[in-house]
């Protein structure tokens, strides 16, 4: 096995005092693409939307003309990240960001592929493994609109450790979505096995990022070709984020008054930043027009439809003490719901490890050292 040489930084920072903002910029400059004063400098220049993307834009713009296209790459993808799906500058940045990172990664060893789904393309890539021993294949996908060069560093790291891998944009992410029109299904197992068939895969460890810990789980029950599965954080069902009543609430509201449901959600975008891009970036993954469409596809990510009894492979369970995202209780209900896995392990990073953060922003080496061990000790 070859020497590693990715790595990234540690520490969890207080670039901005809203917490939106703040974890993206922390995002960016956990996975090691970001540079900490460039991300200092938009914390302190950014107060609204139209801020970040002035301020991205100029982070971007600099990037390029000093030839750090790595910066560059995730700059154009961070001033994209919060557009709507309307604003003509999307596509461009998108664009951008996409010729600045192939061009910087232009002599590593990435094949990229596109893989026939639905009469469209899953676009993917496949990484060497590294070292004369191959440890075997892992399979990584997003969540909530990612784009699987996003997780380039992450993707390395494991080819380093000496496993082939291979990532997937699916329906709803990425060029799946930007280009082939591919929305958002929660049938993962659908797009999972057209990758598997394409590439002759089994006994393989799936890997799902952030909201992909529900979907790859979802794939996981319906496909013995994975032998190992890691949820990267996990959303188990969508009505726990709020107590018993209000789930019955919600499930009254949404069916039986659903155009006040729907202006109601509108008003409040208006007023709370995460909220807003949430519920925009729902209507933009899914395809619908209205926020009570999208909520009728999001509402499909439940245990019912999870079929967490329906899962027998080992799996390993990442979460944060402190993710802000998805409630610290989706933990401990997955995990028992897997009644039927080969085995569960579950692995709570803290505040003191500086890795409590969504997907362990902050120490994402630590949560990658962990898998990789883990898929070492079930292999």
């Amino acid at each position: 096995m070859s020497k590693k040489q990715t790595t990234f930084p540690v520490g969890f920072h207080e670039f901005h005092k809203k917490q939106a903002f703040n974890y993206q910029l922390n995002r960016f400059h956990s996975i090691g693409f970001a540079r900490f004063e460039d991300m200092e400098q938009v914390g302190k220049a950014v107060d609204s939307i139209a801020d970040w993307k002035t301020q991205m834009l100029k982070q971007a713009e600099l990037a390029t003309a000093e030839g750090r296209l790595i910066n560059a790459s995730t700059y154009y993808r961070a001033a994209e990240f919060y557009l709507k799906r309307n604003d003509p500058d999307k596509e461009l940045l998108y664009k951008k960001a996409i010729d600045a990172f192939n061009m910087a990664f232009k002599d590593d060893a990435i094949d990229r592929h596109e893989i026939p789904y639905r009469g469209a393309f899953l676009p993917a890539v496949q990484i060497p493994h590294e070292g004369a021993k191959n440890r075997g294949t892992i399979v990584v996908h997003g969540g909530n609109d990612s784009f699987l060069e996003e997780f380039y560093p992450l993707l390395r790291f494991f080819a380093e450790q000496g496993y082939e891998v291979i990532a997937f944009e699916g329906p709803g992410q990425g060029a799946a979505l930007k280009k082939h029109e591919l929305v958002l299904d929660h049938e993962w197992e659908k797009p999972t096995s057209a990758v598997l068939d394409y590439f002759k895969l089994s006994n393989v460890t799936l890997l799902g990022i952030s909201m992909g810990g529900w979907l790859c789980l979802r794939a996981a029950a319906f496909d013995s070709r994975i032998a190992r599965v890691i949820p990267w954080s996990v959303s188990f069902d969508v009505l726990q984020y709020t107590n018993v009543v209000g789930q019955k609430m919600a499930k009254l509201m949404f069916k039986r008054f659903r155009k006040f449901v729907n202006n109601a959600t509108l008003r409040k975008a208006k007023k709370d930043l995460e909220y807003s891009w949430f519920i925009h970036n729902l209507m933009y993954i899914t395809g619908k027009e209205t926020p009570i469409e999208a909520f009728d596809v999001l509402f499909q990510f439940s245990e019912e439809n999870l079929h967490s009894d329906r899962v027998k492979q080992d799996v390993l369970i990442l979460t944060g003490r402190e993710d802000h995202l998805v409630p610290f209780k989706m933990h401990d209900l997955q995990v028992k719901a897997l009644v039927n896995a080969r085995s569960v392990t579950s692995r709570i990073f803290t505040k003191e490890e500086q890795a409590e953060s969504h997907c362990q922003m902050g120490n994402l080496e630590l949560a990658l050292t962990v898998m990789s061990e883990w898929i070492q000790q079930k292999s």
